[in-house]
């Protein structure tokens, strides 16, 4: 007789567990349910405005496996897992096998079908064994696809070879020696802030070569913090090296001397005079030695305060120069018209020439109509005294204004790094616009002739020599913002003094730095004109140079947007369609807001240019980040209470108000809602083009996504995406490139001939400088010095330390 407690129990009815399964079962499904309900209505908007109806289509797909769910009905499964596969195809068809591009299509569909597995959801049909079997080759395919997602991530890690995302004017090989080098640079130092007057940001030194440069490491750190009170600015600078010491600047008004050899600090000075620091970026200092002088201050250091002022003190002790204007220091302010405080500062390292410092002055875009001058002045590098100043409203005026005027209001500026040739007795200056940016309808002829240009001013006199305008009537903030590189470049007429301007767009134009005449050819394409504002107008072409790559991505489509979740890609991708956009170099109007393409940040920005002067190769960093710019009328910028920007910090504020003007504008980066960029990586690149040939012979993302993510939370994926760059490289005799100015906080070094990747630290903060390198005079060793300072636009670690590395003893 069998026992009834033996006798085999029939199992409940697979999916009747207990109130956990059942809320867990509802919890799925509800999500599910949201999720589509998300992807429904934002399909909906996005096909009204013409984008693909995957996301509406899908939506509903969605909320309907999610109600099937809450219903217990298998059927649910089944069209999730048809979802995933459409998914999978759509992404592939739309986009191919580029892995970032298609994380955000795959990751987080794949990874809410992991919920249906859960034994409350798997289990849903009121037959256990049917249900199991129906179920059993969907799980599969889902393994299958997350598998061969993860191969796609695993691809794309930093074992993947380097891509040039540039195809155009690929070389077949790598360009060999030249013949004569493009530039002579002997010296073992780093005396000004590009190296030499030219900004070659090339360096003789070989010790460090591709087969040693794995063995580089930490030689010494130099604190330049604390921070004193006032805004979060960032270590932007990069130091020059003279006799046994280094000399730099940051952005709390100091100035310091260290120790080539241990980094130990020998003096800094407070430049502020009871003035606080008002954040700005201090990018460099400039030395000086004068002639036949002995004692206190025959070297000095010459440097600009965020007064601003400029500022001589001795190279030894920091000691103000009591012989260089009032007590060491020249009021900057003399001669400007009024401003709010911070609407005027010195960003750039002074450039020394025949005796005289040459500065320029920045000014906040988008502010106001009848802002500072522009003016660019020369004073006497020993008594501070005003050599010359070019003003472009009074050429003819090499003085200072009459009593009771000033320089001209909202002329042109220059900010940016600055070079001089000593021999032909030239200072070039890139040029900025005239304010605001983003409406050009007030600006004067001679605003129009000087503005997003390089000219070229006598060194002696201050007398406009010649100009090159790299944007006309620029209104897409493209600033000139790179140093201009100088060096002799064979031809097939001989060797011809030349310089080499990178730009924002991307353009990179090759001009006689003698004549200004183009030594690459360049040619005037036409440009969109249709839609101005009201007052505005366009410029009908804008220049190209035709025989080198530009620097700049493709025209955008909206397969093209990105995000870190399919909702936040497509509201990227209803952003992009409720957005005009004619490619580069569209015209901002008032009917709807405008994609600019390159954004502000470039193409290429101060991180100018380096080159390999004996191999004639040129490494720039550059971007592909879109700005996206609203222009408002004045009526309703007012109502949007458009202020204006405090002074503090770097600026880059999203309110334009550019008051006594007819519109205001409002604009920055084109952002997802997760704070990340809603194009797809990468967005930071270096690329090396040899200079001969006019080719590109590599092009690669730089950067890895590990200290960024959404709402700027560190991902930690080791993965190479190319980050947003902020910064600049150096090359070396020893066919190295060493480059910070990504965002993860890595320094990393570069065979300047292949761009493949040799040796790579971790930083205190991001490396957002330029970098130097030189010869200790005490031990004879090749230091390499990065300013691991970070970038707050870009929300980029923040630092204060200098950071030294060396071979080891």
């Amino acid at each position: 007789m069998t026992r009834i407690d033996s006798m085999p129990r029939s199992a409940p009815p697979a999916g009747q567990g207990g109130r956990g399964a059942i809320w867990t079962r509802r919890a799925v499904a509800t999500l599910l349910f949201l999720v589509g309900l998300g992807l429904a209505t934002g399909g909906t908007a996005l096909a009204w405005y013409g984008g693909s109806p995957y996301y509406l289509l899908t939506g509903l797909a969605v909320v309907a496996s999610g109600t099937l769910i809450w219903r217990r009905d298998e059927r649910g499964l089944a069209l999730y897992v048809a979802v995933l596969a459409a998914t999978t195809a759509w992404a592939i068809w739309e986009v191919g096998f580029d892995a970032w591009q298609l994380l955000p299509r795959l990751l987080a569909p794949f990874v809410l079908g992991f919920a249906l597995l859960l034994p409350p959801v798997f289990r849903i049909g009121r037959h256990a064994s049917p249900a199991r079997a129906a179920a059993g080759p969907a799980v599969t395919g889902i393994m299958a696809a997350a598998l061969f997602v993860g191969g796609l991530l695993h691809a794309a890690g930093p074992g993947a070879p380097a891509e040039p995302i540039l195809r155009r004017g690929m070389a077949d090989g790598v360009p060999s020696p030249l013949a004569q080098p493009l530039a002579r640079v002997t010296h073992e130092d780093w005396p000004a802030f590009g190296n030499d007057q030219g900004g070659t940001r090339f360096s003789p030194l070989a010790d460090l070569t591709p087969a040693n440069v794995g063995q580089l490491a930490v030689a010494w750190e130099a604190e330049t913090g604390p921070d004193t009170p006032g805004p979060a600015t960032a270590l932007e600078a990069t130091p020059i090296m003279v006799g046994d010491a280094l000399y730099l600047c940051d952005g709390h008004n100091r100035v310091f001397a260290l120790e080539a050899e241990t980094g130990r600090e020998r003096w800094r000075h407070d430049l502020s005079y009871g003035v606080p620091p008002s954040g700005k970026p201090c990018r460099g200092v400039a030395h000086y030695r004068v002639p036949d002088a002995t004692g206190l201050c025959a070297a000095r250091i010459i440097a600009a305060s965020q007064t601003p002022e400029l500022i001589a003190l001795d190279a030894g002790t920091g000691a103000p120069c009591t012989d260089f204007g009032k007590a060491g220091r020249v009021d900057l302010r003399e001669g400007l018209s009024a401003y709010p405080e911070g609407q005027y500062y010195v960003s750039s390292a002074p450039q020394i020439i025949r005796g005289k410092a040459v500065v320029g002055g920045g000014i906040p875009d988008g502010q106001f109509w009848g802002g500072p001058s522009g003016v660019i002045r020369a004073f006497d590098a020993r008594t501070g005294e005003l050599a010359w100043a070019f003003d472009a409203g009074q050429p003819d005026r090499a003085g200072p204004p009459p009593p009771g005027e000033t320089y001209t209001p909202s002329s042109p500026n220059s900010w940016a790094p600055i070079s001089a040739d000593e021999a032909l007795g030239l200072v070039y200056l890139p040029m900025g616009n005239a304010t605001p940016d983003n409406f050009g309808g007030q600006r004067r002829p001679f605003d129009e002739a000087v503005s997003s240009a390089v000219i070229a001013l006598d060194a002696e006199t201050g007398r406009l020599r010649w100009r090159f305008q790299a944007t006309h009537h620029d209104i897409w903030d493209y600033d000139t913002p790179s140093q201009p590189t100088l060096l002799d470049m064979p031809t097939a007429n001989g060797i011809r003094p030349a310089l080499i301007q990178p730009t924002k767009r991307g353009e990179i134009f090759v001009l006689d730095r003698e004549t200004g005449q183009p030594i690459k050819p360049v040619t005037e394409v036409s440009a969109p004109q249709d839609g101005t504002a009201a007052g505005e107008r366009l410029a009908p072409t804008q220049p190209a140079s035709l025989d080198l790559p530009a620097l700049r991505g493709a025209t955008l489509r909206e397969s093209d947007m990105w995000g870190a979740t399919p909702i936040d890609q497509m509201v990227c991708r209803i952003l992009f369609r409720r957005s005009r956009y004619e490619g580069h170099l569209t015209p901002i109007t008032l009917d709807k807001p405008v994609l600019i393409d390159p954004g502000s940040v470039g193409g290429v920005n101060w991180g100018s240019a380096s080159v390999d002067i004996d191999r004639g190769i040129m490494v720039a960093n550059w971007m592909r980040f879109p700005d996206r710019v609203e222009l408002l009328t004045r009526a309703e910028a007012e109502r949007r209470k458009l202020k204006l920007a405090d002074g503090k910090g770097p600026g880059g504020d999203a309110d334009r108000p550019m008051l006594n003007t007819p519109y205001g504008a409002f604009g920055g980066l084109f952002m997802s809602p997760l704070g990340i960029p809603c194009t797809a990586p990468p967005w930071g690149l270096i690329a090396a083009v040899d200079l001969s040939s006019g080719r590109l012979l590599w092009s690669k993302p730089l950067g890895t996504a590990r200290d960024t993510g959404p709402f700027g939370i560190p991902s930690m994926l080791p993965l190479t995406v190319g980050t947003p760059v902020s910064g600049g490289s150096v090359v070396t005799r020893g066919g190295l490139v060493f480059v910070g100015a990504s965002m993860d906080r890595t320094f990393r070094a570069l065979d300047a001939a292949t761009g493949r990747e040799l040796w790579q630290a971790r930083l205190p903060g991001g490396g957002n400088a330029t970098p130097m390198t030189y010869r200790s005079p005490v031990s004879g060793r090749q230091f390499v010095v990065v300013a691991a300072g970070g970038k707050p636009p870009l929300a980029i670690s923040l630092g204060t330390k200098l950071v030294a590395y060396a071979l080891p003893r």
